[in-house]
């Protein structure tokens, strides 16, 4: 059945090509050379072919012996309707060269040779010329010719159409860019210049435009978009809205809560593959310049689809670098691979925490002058750890519950962070508790395990009570609790005497709210030494100008002995010394409660003094 069709729309396109072909050939003269195209045959005069097309010409002249009457020209661009073009063009009548067939007239006259060699104003420069006035000037005509080169290629890249198209996209949005930046400028109150960053930005409609081309050809066209400078977000928004219309079948990828298992047999194909690929080589290099819900869908789209590992590597590394604004439904990431395998892929999750942690140690190695404020009581690095942290333990709590989980799963994710991270552990007792109800096949071992991980003095009054109370705890554990809980009462009973006595109270906040000192990274640590460096070393600064304002003085009222050598002088140098101090303080006889060592001091100065006299 399908060769008698193949063979009825042949036969009817043959036909049609026969119809429309005796309206413009010349009627009056008998045809003495048929062409055939794709299946379709024309015939034709030998006469005003071999004057415009010098493929023809060649033809002809190498059978003239044998008066040759039928040609078939063998894989053709464009075919018979581009043929059918050319045809016209050679017999001078009149068509309309449109967005629609200007790149198959390049391609034919190209593959026809006809050029300038052969005859004046010829298919091939009419074409070009088109090409580079009306084409070249239009963002939407450009694409539409793209469009037409997709089933072009390669020949259509050979001749430069593809590229020519392409550097005029490129042009004109990085020209829209700057036009729309220049819409933004407006003045402040105190007349400075600044951008308006509320103001919406209407320099990317280009969109919605380049988002019909194939994967290729708008690959090609995003990499020639960067390298004209065109901003970070208006690539990220470009990329965003060609998924969604490329992965439309595959819907499920980018809702996040779901947690249905996919058949990978259904209905995949290497062209969404091909896509989520393109697109990860895409992405800006830029932080925030795609939303990151978009970067937990192409990783989802990456694992189901099967795509290549450096793929979902690099997924996994940008996700990690910003994984504090991440939130719990984008690291449910469902297990698609194995059937009896966990609800949740916690492998790829495990790898996004390990990148977040090493570049969270690459960036405490760098220069912290230029990454943080010293006097800061926390370090932009630290808040990062503090929201990941409570990510990790509301994900740990939402995937205890899965009987197919393993102990060693569950604890490597829960250790990934470093202890720092955690300032209070009321969300990590939650998780393991959830995890001990749902395994009560645990060893004792195993329980001990898991509750190594828990430091019982950061568990809240609430949580601390709870777990008192917990039968679910191995014996050890709520011995702790019990013990912290016993020192948190005495604590809160010294608390009531602070106005008292200051000391209990310090005392008590230290050992009560452990995560004073926990909470401290050590990078935070670091700053905290820096701060203390600094006040030593201006303390350091001021004994050195008191002490040279000393030795001034000293060399002043020497010079003063050697002129007048009285004993009155003496007494009253040993007056003015008596009132210096290291530390800035000065000696008074009217003072009420002098100190018995500030007086053996002084006299150790006046006497070194006058010794140096003598």
């Amino acid at each position: 059945m399908d060769k008698k069709q193949h063979q009825q729309q042949q036969l009817s396109l043959t036909r049609s090509y026969r119809q429309r072909c005796n309206e413009w050939i010349f009627r009056d003269v008998p045809s003495d050379i048929t062409i055939e195209v794709s299946g379709a045959t024309f015939a034709l005069h030998k006469f005003p072919l071999v004057s415009r097309s010098g493929r023809i010409r060649k033809l002809v002249a190498e059978h003239r012996d044998s008066d040759i009457s039928k040609v078939e020209l063998l894989n053709l661009p464009g075919g018979a309707a581009a043929f059918e073009l050319a045809a016209k063009f050679c017999y001078g009548v009149n068509f309309e060269i449109t967005s629609a067939n200007v790149a198959q007239l390049c391609c034919v006259s190209d593959y026809l040779e006809m050029t300038e060699e052969f005859s004046k104003d010829n298919l091939g420069s009419r074409a070009e010329e088109y090409l580079q006035s009306i084409v070249c000037k239009s963002l939407e005509i450009c694409v539409e010719v793209l469009q037409q080169c997709e089933n072009l290629l390669p020949l259509a890249d050979e001749l430069k159409i593809v590229s020519s198209c392409i550097d005029a996209i490129a042009s004109k949005t990085c020209a829209e860019q700057i036009a729309s930046s220049f819409s933004r400028l407006e003045y402040s109150s105190s007349g400075r210049l600044h951008m308006n960053k509320q103001a919406k930005c209407e320099g990317d409609w280009w969109i919605e435009d380049i988002s019909v081309l194939r994967i290729d050809l708008y690959q090609r066209v995003m990499a020639a978009m960067k390298c004209r400078g065109v901003r970070p977000e208006s690539i990220g928004a470009s990329l965003l809205n060609y998924a969604e219309k490329e992965l439309t079948k595959k819907s499920s990828l980018w809702n996040s809560s779901s947690q249905t298992k996919v058949d990978l047999a259904s209905g995949l194909s290497g062209h969404e593959q091909l896509v989520v690929e393109t697109i990860v080589t895409l992405l800006p290099v830029e932080k925030l310049a795609v939303p990151i819900s978009f970067l937990f869908g192409l990783l989802r789209s990456a694992v189901m689809l099967d795509c290549a590992v450096s793929c979902r590597l690099d997924l996994e590394r940008r996700i990690g670098s910003q994984l504090d604004i991440a939130t719990l439904d984008d690291l449910l990431i469902p297990s698609f691979r194995h059937a009896g395998d966990t609800l949740f892929d916690v492998d790829t999750v495990h790898r996004i925490l390990v990148n977040f942690t090493q570049q969270n140690d690459s960036e405490d190695e760098m220069d912290d002058a230029s990454l943080f404020e010293p006097d800061s009581p926390h370090s932009p690095c630290q808040t990062a750890l503090l929201r990941v942290a409570k990510l990790v333990d509301n994900y740990l709590a939402e995937i205890a519950p899965d009987a197919n989980l393993k102990l060693n799963k569950f604890l490597v994710i829960a250790e990934t962070l470093p202890e720092h991270a955690r300032t209070i552990h009321d969300g990590l007792y939650r998780a393991i508790d959830i995890f001990l109800k749902a395994h009560q096949s645990l060893s004792d071992t195993d329980r001990k395990k898991l509750c190594k991980l828990i430091d019982f003095q950061k568990l809240s009054q609430e949580a601390g009570a709870h777990a008192a109370q917990n039968e679910r705890l191995p014996l050890q554990a709520m011995v702790q609790v019990l013990y912290f809980e016993q020192l948190r009462l005495r604590n809160s009973l010294c608390n009531s005497y602070a106005d008292d006595d200051h000391k209990p109270a310090h005392q008590s906040l230290r050992i009560s709210s452990g995560a004073l000192s926990a909470a401290m990274s050590p990078r935070d640590n670091y700053a905290s030494l820096r701060r203390e460096n600094r006040e030593l070393k201006l303390e350091l600064a001021r004994l050195r100008m008191r002490l040279n304002d000393l030795e001034k003085e000293h060399v002043c009222m020497k010079r003063q002995m050697q002129k007048s050598h009285s004993r009155k002088f003496m007494s009253s140098f040993s007056r003015r010394i008596g009132k210096f101090s290291f530390f800035g303080h000065i000696s008074s006889r009217e003072s009420t409660s002098p100190s018995k060592h500030s007086h053996r001091t002084d006299s150790r100065v006046i006497e070194r003094a006058c010794a140096s006299t003598e």
